[in-house]
């Protein structure tokens, strides 16, 4: 897809959301999603210049890193530690999809 064919797509997505009824506050999970993921930058996972992440993406790995922490994350959630903890395992697991959602597609 080319910048001006995203552009144009990110902004008739913006003009749409402002209108929308969300159901299940969608919203505002993304908004806490997204500074969820703004402190992992500032986190012990990025004490180097590059995230371990980075450097398993770039070993080939990237995929099953992912996937499997998704796994990990999911069998886990609700069966260790409190209701918090549960809530930071679903929180993981988005954040590992959206890393794989970006592998699959920049391996096409």
């Amino acid at each position: 897809m080319s910048l001006s064919s995203q552009k144009y797509l990110e902004q008739k997505l913006y003009q749409t959301n402002k209108s929308i009824d969300y159901k299940f506050n969608e919203n505002q999970y993304i908004e806490e999603f997204q500074k969820y993921i703004d402190s992992t930058y500032g986190a012990h996972y990025s004490t180097n210049k590059f995230q371990s992440t980075e450097v398993i993406i770039d070993r080939g790995h990237g995929t099953g890193f992912c996937m499997g922490n998704v796994d990990k994350y999911a069998n886990r959630y609700g069966n260790k530690g409190t209701r918090d903890d549960a809530r930071k395992d679903l929180m993981k697991i988005l954040h590992y999809a959206l890393i794989q959602l970006y592998i699959h597609d920049e391996e096409l």
